[in-house]
C-alpha cells in the first residue's frame, strides 16, 4: 500500500475495528497525525455511524463525516472464518488495534488481546468500552447519554431548581477518543524503543470521572453535594453567566487582581474596597450579594460593549454564542478549525484536531466509502488478484454501497 502520508506517525498501521463515534475519533486523529488507518466493517451497513441522522449529505452522515475523515475501508465479514483469517493477517501487519467489541465476542472470535499480541508481541491493543475490562458491569454496553448519568456529570449540569441535563454534544465519545489517541501515542514511544507492544483499556465512564475530578476531589474534601445550577457554582467567584441587555456573557474572575480590574470594569469600587471580598473564599461566601449587583450593571449595556471593556482590562469573558455565529467567530475561521469534507460543495465538514504541529500540514481525506479499499488492502497484504475475486465471491470481504436510513 503506498502511502505518502507526513507526520510523527508516518508509517505505522493503525486497524480501527471501532464503529459509532469514540473509536473513530480516536482513529482519526492518529490519522492527523500522519498514520495509515485501515478501518475495517461489517458487511451491508459498516459503522453505525454511516446511519447516525439526518442530517445526510449525497447519502453520508455528517455525525460520520466529522469523525473519520484520512481513513481507508476494508469490508470483512468476521462471522466467517475466511473473514477472520483476513483480519488477523492485517493485525499481523498493524502497530495498533483499537476495537469496542464486547469482550466475550473477542474471545470467541480468537481476537482477544493476548491472543492478537502472542502472534504479533509489538501490537498496541487498545480495548474501548463503556465501563472498562473488569469489575461487575465491564459487559453492559455503554453509551455517551449513560456514561454522563453514571459519572455524575448530569447531576451537576443545567439550571438551578429543574432536572439534570446531558451535556448537549458526545462529550464523553470525544474525550475518550483524545484519552486514547494520548495512551497509544505514548505506547508508540516503547514500540518503537523496545518492539514491546500494550495492551490499553479505556472506557467512557473513566473518561467523565476524570471530567469530574474536581468536583469529587471537593465532595470528598467535605463540599455540600453539588446540584445543577445554571453554571454559577465554580470554586471560582466571579465565574458564570450573566444576561446583558442584549444577550447573555460569561466572566471568569481567576484571581484577586482580576477581581479587582473586574470591580473597575462594572463600577462597583465599593466590592473591590471590601475586605470580606478580598479573596476567592471571602467572594463564594457572598456569591449571592456580589452576582446580585453584578447583575444589575451588566444588564445596563449590550454584550459587545462589555467585552470591550473588559478586554481592555484583561478580563476574560465572551458572548455565549450560538452554533450560527461559532461556525462565522473571525477566530475559529483564522485558525482553520473547520474543514469542508472534499467532494461535498461544503456542505460537510469536520472539525480541526485540537492540536496543531508547526512541521505538519494538516491531513484532509474525504471519509472512505464502505469497502473503497477492500482490493487495495487485500493485494497490500499479499493475496493474488484471484485470491481476491475468490474472497468476494464468498462474501468473507466486499466492496459495496452504503444503505442509508433517511
Amino acid at each position: 500500500m503506498n502511502d505518502e502520508n507526513s507526520g510523527p506517525l508516518a508509517g505505522l498501521r493503525v486497524v480501527d475495528m471501532t464503529t459509532s463515534y469514540a473509536g473513530p475519533t480516536a482513529a482519526m486523529y492518529l490519522a492527523d497525525l500522519g498514520a495509515t488507518v485501515i478501518k475495517v466493517e461489517r458487511p451491508g451497513r459498516g459503522d453505525d455511524a454511516r446511519s447516525w441522522g439526518p442530517p445526510f449529505v449525497d447519502g453520508a452522515s455528517a455525525w460520520f463525516a466529522s469523525a473519520n475523515r484520512n481513513k481507508k475501508s476494508i469490508v470483512v465479514d468476521l462471522r466467517s472464518d475466511t473473514g477472520r483469517e483476513v483480519l488477523l493477517r492485517l493485525l499481523d501487519t498493524a502497530d495498533v488495534f483499537l476495537q469496542n467489541m464486547n469482550p466475550a465476542k473477542l474471545v470467541g472470535m480468537g481476537i482477544a488481546g493476548d491472543a492478537l499480541r502472542s502472534r504479533n508481541p509489538r501490537l498496541i491493543y487498545c480495548a474501548m468500552s463503556g465501563f472498562g475490562l473488569d469489575g461487575p458491569d465491564s459487559g453492559l454496553p455503554g453509551y455517551d447519554l449513560v456514561a454522563q448519568a453514571r459519572s455524575g456529570l448530569m447531576s451537576v449540569t443545567g439550571e438551578a431548581g429543574r432536572s439534570p441535563q446531558r451535556v448537549s454534544t458526545a462529550l464523553s465519545d470525544v474525550v475518550t477518543g483524545m484519552c486514547a489517541a494520548v495512551a497509544i501515542n505514548a505506547a508508540l514511544v516503547r514500540q518503537a524503543r523496545t518492539g514491546e507492544g500494550e495492551l490499553i483499556d479505556v472506557s467512557l465512564l473513566d473518561t467523565d470521572l476524570a471530567l469530574m475530578a474536581p468536583r469529587i476531589a471537593a465532595y470528598h474534601a467535605g463540599e455540600p453535594e453539588p446540584a445543577p445550577s445554571g453554571g454559577a457554582d465554580s470554586v471560582l467567584a466571579v465565574y458564570q453567566p450573566f444576561a446583558a441587555s442584549d444577550r447573555s456573557l460569561v466572566v471568569a474572575i481567576g484571581n484577586d487582581a482580576m477581581w479587582k480590574r473586574f470591580c473597575e470594569a462594572v463600577d462597583l469600587p465599593e466590592l473591590a474596597a471590601d475586605p470580606a471580598l478580598a479573596d476567592n473564599a471571602g467572594r463564594r461566601a457572598h456569591r449571592p450579594r456580589i452576582t446580585r449587583f453584578v447583575a444589575e450593571r451588566i444588564a445596563t449595556r449590550t454584550a459587545a460593549e462589555w467585552l470591550l471593556t473588559f478586554g481592555a482590562l484583561d478580563i476574560p469573558a465572551a458572548s455565549v454564542q450560538s452554533l450560527s455565529e461559532v461556525v462565522q467567530d473571525p477566530q475559529v475561521r483564522a485558525r482553520g478549525a473547520l474543514m469542508p469534507v472534499p467532494g461535498s460543495g461544503g456542505e460537510l465538514v469536520s472539525v480541526h484536531s485540537p492540536f496543531r504541529l508547526a512541521s505538519l500540514e494538516p491531513r484532509n481525506e474525504r471519509f472512505p466509502d464502505l469497502g473503497a479499499h477492500t482490493r487495495e488492502i487485500l493485494l497490500d497484504l499479499g493475496y493474488t488478484r484471484d485470491d481476491v475475486e475468490m474472497l468476494l465471491e464468498t462474501g468473507a470481504v466486499a466492496v459495496e454501497p452504503v444503505e442509508v436510513v433517511s
